[in-house]
């Protein structure tokens, strides 16, 4: 004979999908849970039940993120899929305790859905005001070794919990979307620059090795993050300097494959491109070359930056990756660079018309929100 819960169970899945929402927050745990599993495909095919009563639902929703493990998932993953909505994008992002609590979580060493709330910030960036990041604080997670900034804790999850390292339930991997989106802003793109007072370290300079990583969602996180950045032409020197942020490396070495080039070409390029193994592969996704090659074109905006990039043999690497790498997006981002370097500079010349920089920003692909 069926028990009580049991049989509420039942009287539960047999309410209309546009019911069940009035359940998220019931008293029963194992009544939330049940709402909240089976409501978990209508964040994508029917969002707009979450949005009735001046989206109740979603309130609920944000208590649910601190329940008991199970509930807290599928909260989280029905938050993740809604907040493509502008309505509910603007609720989550601008609610200060529900931040509060979502850096909390992120920053526990024993977060189970560190992850997933990985990807909701990552969601939550493409709102402008969340780069106000930079003045929030909170306690220092023991075994972190950060100071009490969120945004210098969020850089170090990212950096030293890579792979589980902190967290064996995470690899923090979305964090780079959430860099890559808050780095269109100018005071953020500063942050990069600024060398830290707890640890003495520049922010991009930790990020710029996993332009080789073996994720995808962090390589083309991190790739975006240095290409928005770049768009702060007074730190051009700082990118371009070998004793300074020395970027190019991070930037070449993906776009390099196993091709032999010329001796004096070889001979001039940067140090990390002149031993490459027999088995050396370019990365396997064209978006993320072009990125790199976006980057590069932006980084031409100045004549040393130019005259570097000559220097150091840029061309036959394009070229090389213009003629293997069948995607026309990217072909078409290697002529623009190839253009930049192959023309001849006017004596007085000192930067490239702003236009061509406009151009790639408004042709970036950083509008993704994630899924689950």
């Amino acid at each position: 004979m069926p028990t009580e819960l049991e049989e509420a169970s039942l009287d539960l899945l047999s309410l209309r999908y546009d019911k069940l929402v009035g359940f998220i927050g019931h008293e029963s745990p194992q009544i939330r849970l049940l709402a909240v599993e089976n409501l978990v495909p209508y964040s994508t095919s029917q969002p707009s039940i979450f949005k009735v009563n001046d989206l109740e639902p979603v309130h609920e929703l944000k208590i649910l993120v601190a329940d008991h493990p199970k509930i807290a998932e599928h909260a989280l993953t029905i938050l993740i899929n809604l907040s493509g909505d502008a309505d509910v994008l603007k609720d989550l992002a601008t609610d200060d305790k529900f931040l509060d609590l979502l850096f909390i979580l992120l920053t526990r060493k024993e977060e189970p859905h560190a992850n997933l709330l990985a990807m909701l910030l990552a969601n939550l960036a493409k709102w402008d005001g969340l780069k106000d990041i930079l003045q929030r604080k909170q306690d220092a997670p023991e075994g972190l070794g950060s100071d009490d900034r969120v945004v210098n804790q969020l850089m170090d999850l990212f950096v030293k919990g890579a792979e589980g390292a902190y967290n064996k339930n995470a690899d923090y991997d979305y964090l780079s979307y959430f860099f890559a989106d808050l780095a269109k802003h100018a005071e953020v793109r500063q942050y990069f620059f600024e060398r830290q007072d707890y640890d003495n370290v520049i922010p991009l300079t930790k990020i710029r090795v996993f332009t080789e990583h073996k994720s995808v969602v962090r390589r083309k996180g991190v790739a975006s993050t240095i290409k928005n950045v770049a768009f702060d032409m007074p730190s051009h020197p700082a990118l371009l300097a070998e004793d300074d942020i020395n970027i190019l490396p991070y930037l070449l070495l993906p776009l390099a494959g196993n091709e032999s080039y010329d001796e004096d070409d070889m001979l001039a390029m940067v140090p990390d491109l002149q031993l490459l193994p027999p088995d050396k592969q370019r990365d396997p996704d064209p978006t993320i070359l072009q990125t790199h090659v976006e980057t590069l074109t932006i980084l031409t905006t100045t004549r040393p930056g130019r005259e570097l990039m000559r220097e150091i043999r840029v061309y036959p690497l394009i070229r090389e990756t213009h003629m293997r790498v069948d995607n026309e997006d990217l072909r078409e981002a290697c002529d623009r660079l190839v253009q930049v370097l192959a023309r001849d500079e006017a004596p007085d010349e000192e930067s490239e018309p702003v236009s061509r920089i406009t151009e790639i920003e408004e042709d970036d692909e950083d509008e993704r929100i994630v899924e689950v």
